[in-house]
């Protein structure tokens, strides 16, 4: 009897094995699905929104084509779900997307409570004010009784209560969902300040019939590390998302561009080599192709490009690198090394 029961538990034990083994991840449904969806926000203009046709460009919405790239080849085979601050998780642990690509910030009780994973900053941004010039204020001091248009279900909410309460002011609070009501409320006079993170602020400020007649305040009141998130249980695709960014830092690190991309794999550097699977075998250790990280390069470009397309000086948001810039430039943006 007893040798039946172990042979009994030993045979649960393989069958729960060769199960757990089978369970598809997320890379191999994304594979076979031929589509990776990101969660992305309702449309911030620079960072995530469609144009005229319904496709979808911006910052964020590069870094999910660069996923795409690496994942499937072809960085035009995305779904883009809309999310507001409110569903955005919701959405992603429900398994409606396969990966956050939304200006997110990362926070402890996101990382540990809403069970998500984080890979990295993308992007670090802080939370401002914009104002009407009209209103003749120039300090976000002078705001006390003032309404102020807030998105719910944001760490902007909670920013604003603890800085009004800090410095002993009050405030009435609009609040809205999106950004683009936001901007509508805002434009509408219906509150005297628009409050999110400052390159939200550079976008709807954009968007404005005359950005010329609205100014940002100089105070910044928080830090909001933007970054991508996955569900909590999966390594594998948590470590590709993680060098999915990665691969672009380094890639302008390094030189590497979208231009010069087939030239560089003739290179003497060693990492450069490695980045572009011309050695080593970084890609089977993903479980993608060793061109993954080129194919990012060659179709999407480095970092500083994804910046510089979408949001940089040239563009109507006009956002400078800052502490965007590579850590060799006085900025914090950095990758670990590929080896």
């Amino acid at each position: 009897m007893k040798q039946k029961m172990t042979a009994v538990l030993a045979a649960a034990v393989l069958t729960l094995g060769v199960t757990g083994t089978a369970q598809a991840g997320t890379l191999e449904d994304v594979q076979s699905r031929g589509v990776l969806r990101c969660v992305v926000s309702t449309g911030i203009a620079g960072f995530a929104q469609p144009d005229a046709n319904g496709v979808w460009g911006g910052f964020d919405v590069d870094f999910c084509r660069a996923t795409a790239a690496a994942v499937l080849g072809d960085a035009g085979k995305i779904e883009a779900v809309t999310s507001t601050g409110k569903t955005r998780f919701t959405k992603l642990n429900a398994g409606e997307g396969d990966v956050l690509w939304r200006n997110t910030t990362v926070t402890f009780s996101r990382d540990v409570g809403v069970k998500l994973r984080f890979h990295g900053i993308n992007y670090y941004d802080g939370q401002g004010f914009m104002v009407k010039k009209s209103l003749g204020i120039s300090s976000a001091k002078e705001l006390n009784g003032a309404s102020v248009c807030i998105q719910t279900g944001t760490t902007t909410e909670l920013n604003l209560a603890d800085y009004f309460s800090s410095n002993g002011m009050d405030y009435e609070p609009v609040t809205i969902e999106t950004n683009d009501e936001a901007r509508q409320n805002y434009e509408g006079d219906r509150c005297d300040v628009y409050t999110t993170d400052a390159s939200g602020l550079a976008s709807t400020r954009s968007a404005l019939p005359d950005p010329d007649a609205h100014m940002v305040l100089p105070e910044i009141i928080s830090k909001e590390p933007l970054g991508p998130a996955t569900r909590h249980g999966d390594d594998q695709w948590s470590d590709i998302i993680t060098w999915v960014l990665n691969a672009t830092i380094t890639a302008e690190e390094l030189g590497v561009t979208s231009a010069n991309v087939d030239e560089q794999k003739g290179s003497n550097n060693p990492e450069v080599r490695r980045l572009l699977g011309v050695d080593g075998s970084q890609g089977s250790e993903l479980g993608l192709s060793n061109d993954w990280a080129y194919q990012i390069i060659k179709q999407i470009g480095n970092y500083g490009e994804i910046f510089e397309r979408n949001i940089g000086v040239n563009t109507p948001l006009g956002i400078a690198r800052g502490l965007n810039a590579l850590w060799t430039d006085g900025g914090l943006i950095y990758s670990p090394p590929f080896r």
